[in-house]
């Protein structure tokens, strides 16, 4: 799978071609079923960096990184490069010029299309690891589900999650108009929390919960349609 972004505006604290290629060769090379690739390792930390709290290191490190590294060099290396991206997203952000990275996907017919499956699994995967904070607030306030539709639109068209209610699957217009909302839906969320953040009642049922569950959720290998581009 080719990866993309929507534009190619440099940034300085944004990785360059061969930065990308290089960290997303190391996850290609150590990947498990399951495992975020890049695109879903940005979608990730986009989730994180527009969500209710803080998210160190140390606790999202361990949702990317699932082995020991071949030596310190090579962890050195890795962990730089994953905190400039996190960096990117960062200053993206700051700046109005967020870009989603993409998988690119060639159909049965040979055709390529942008895929924001992987991105897709990564930020519900972020959103995942602040899930009270999240649900308490999607159940209480319909503005945030409303700022989320398009990235929810996604999600729920590529199977990486699932709705009450059954859904046409989105023409190719419709795909692309989501995908090009992407941007605009980080800015909105991430200024919603800034604007509504979380308070005290929250955070304690948020901690409450936490505790209360014994056992991880499992969640299922997501799978992409068409094939993989190498």
């Amino acid at each position: 799978m080719n990866l993309t972004t929507q534009n190619s505006t440099e940034w300085p604290s944004s990785l360059d071609d061969a930065e990308l290629g290089e960290l997303d060769q190391y996850l290609r090379g150590h990947a498990r079923e399951g495992d975020l690739q890049l695109d879903g390792v940005h979608g990730l930390l986009s989730a994180f960096n527009v969500g209710p709290m803080q998210i160190l290191p140390d606790e999202w490190l361990p949702e990317i990184l699932h082995e020991p590294f071949d030596d310190e060099d090579e962890g050195n290396r890795i962990l730089a490069l994953l905190a400039k991206l996190n960096d990117s997203i960062i200053a993206e952000l700051e700046v109005d010029a967020y870009e989603p990275i993409l998988g690119e996907i060639e159909s049965e017919e040979g055709e390529l299309y942008l895929s924001a499956a992987g991105w897709c699994e990564g930020f519900s995967r972020g959103i995942d690891l602040r899930a009270g904070l999240w649900e308490q607030r999607l159940a209480a306030d319909p503005q945030l589900m409303q700022l989320l539709g398009p990235v929810m639109a996604l999600a729920v068209d590529e199977g990486i999650l699932t709705a009450e209610a059954s859904f046409e699957k989105l023409s190719e217009e419709e795909y692309d108009q989501c995908l090009g909302q992407i941007p605009d839906v980080l800015q909105q969320v991430g200024q919603y929390w800034q604007d509504h953040p979380v308070s005290e009642q929250e955070l304690e049922a948020s901690l409450q919960r936490a505790g209360a569950e014994t056992e991880p959720a499992h969640t299922p290998p997501r799978h992409r349609s068409g094939q993989s581009v190498h």
